[in-house]
């Protein structure tokens, strides 16, 4: 039987719907095996992006374009987002995903490259929202990188933060839990931020940038 914890996360997942064009966008995601962010994840994205008018956002982990087009159906109309993934195919795929949804090349900045080697290229305090969805042992990284990349007020999001309820179970150890696990230690220590975790999804782990 359903329990009723598990049934009020059902209710919570299922009360935000997917369109036809985020569907398809999700089904290739799975099929390249790039799995996007679920859809209570998705629809916290474009409410962060709405409530801070986001202009600018830089997503790493680009997939099949599930998480960009939930951010640019929240940013204003003239901003821009700065896509980043290592696999050209997946983007290529997000391009049509985009393109579907009726966003202009001129809103979209896909670039082909590992991240850590792409976001020092970015220019300080410039963003809105950065949002991380890829290689779970380098958040760390992300998040330095992302706090130096926002605006003070700038929101960083990062995805999988329950990691399939591996991170709250202690006697977990494999790297990408142990990584995602340090995340969370280091956002909280971080006096820079202020936190949340948001059991939507898989974990989606927000903080907002109130100092330098």
């Amino acid at each position: 039987m359903t329990s009723p914890v598990e049934a009020t996360l059902a209710y919570a997942e299922q009360f935000h719907h997917e369109d036809e064009i985020l569907h398809a966008a999700r089904q290739r995601g799975q099929e390249m095996g790039a799995p996007p962010i679920l859809p209570g994840g998705g629809a916290a994205l474009c409410f962060l992006a709405t409530a801070l008018n986001a202009r600018a956002v830089v997503e790493i982990g680009t997939g099949c374009g599930v998480s960009g087009l939930w951010l640019l159906r929240g940013m204003r109309a003239d901003g821009t987002l700065t896509s980043v993934d290592v696999e050209p195919e997946h983007q290529r795929l997000a391009r049509q995903t985009f393109a579907d949804a009726g966003f202009s090349g001129g809103r979209i900045r896909l670039i082909t490259g590992r991240a850590l080697d792409v976001l020092p290229r970015l220019s300080d305090g410039g963003y809105d929202l950065v949002f991380a969805d890829a290689a779970k042992q380098e958040y760390a990284d992300y998040l330095a990188e992302s706090v130096r990349l926002l605006r003070v007020g700038g929101i960083v999001a990062f995805d999988n933060a329950l990691w399939h309820n591996r991170v709250a179970d202690p006697s977990q150890r494999d790297p990408d839990t142990v990584a995602v696990r340090e995340l969370g230690k280091l956002v909280q220590a971080d006096d820079r931020l202020r936190p949340l975790m948001m059991p939507l999804g898989d974990g989606l782990l927000a903080a907002v940038k109130i100092s330098a």
